[in-house]
């Protein structure tokens, strides 16, 4: 974890969002592996149903966040985000209904998975975010400023996974991953919403160490996210 040290507004900023890119989060053995579609056909599976219990939990979670967010300028982003996940007033366009579309095209039902247990390191990523987001205020914009910010390249890897992947196993060719170019749109925005999630404590040391301490916690347990869906040897 690095520690901050008496960074401007900007340069504060700069150094968080490098330290989310360059974070084991998306830059680990599995992830890296994946874009590469070097990944298992149980290990695709895997994935799959895994990361539908992130998508189907994820409003909740963030809702939590948007409940104890006493900053109304803040409330106002995370609101933001809120709705776009909900599919901007169009309920047809609710982003787990498009996930469900996606597993669906690849011969799995949704309805099935839905009381499915989760892997122990995906049940730890996701309390992990509804114990931050129902702590620390400044933790908590940490790990919501982390978890936004380290979308891009994920969506990117997974993208790119998927191309090589279905090349080699022409059965899932036909894939709805609507979900996962939608969200690759908007990921610029949801960064947007986080520029200045600090807002008036931006210039508080205190603050600025727990806003990365909830930074690399959240990612620290994406991190074993990750690696739990690979296949055990």
């Amino acid at each position: 974890m690095i520690k901050m040290q008496e960074y401007g507004k900007e340069d504060f900023y700069k150094t968080a969002y490098g330290f989310v890119k360059r974070h084991s989060a998306t830059n680990n053995a599995f992830i890296d592996r994946f874009a590469k579609g070097d990944i298992s056909e149980s290990e695709f599976l895997r994935f799959s149903t895994e990361f539908f219990h992130f998508t189907r939990e994820w409003v909740a979670i963030l809702s939590t966040l948007l409940v104890n967010t006493p900053d109304e300028s803040d409330a106002a982003n995370l609101t933001t985000i809120l709705v776009s996940e909900l599919g901007d007033n169009d309920p047809k366009k609710r982003h787990e209904l498009l996930y469900r579309k996606y597993l669906r095209s690849i011969g799995l039902r949704p309805e099935d998975l839905v009381k499915k247990e989760q892997l122990k390191t995906t049940k730890a990523w996701l309390d992990g975010m509804r114990n931050y987001f129902a702590g620390d205020h400044f933790e908590a914009l940490g790990a919501e400023f982390g978890l936004e910010n380290m979308a891009i390249p994920m969506w990117d890897k997974i993208l790119a996974g998927f191309n090589v992947y279905f090349k080699k196993n022409p059965k899932y060719a036909k894939a709805d991953i609507e979900y996962f170019t939608f969200h690759r749109e908007l990921e610029i925005h949801h960064e947007e919403a986080m520029e200045d999630v600090l807002g008036t404590h931006k210039n508080d040391m205190e603050v600025r160490e727990r806003f990365m301490t909830g930074i690399d916690g959240i990612l620290k347990l994406e991190t074993d996210f990750w690696l739990g869906l690979a296949d055990k040897k």
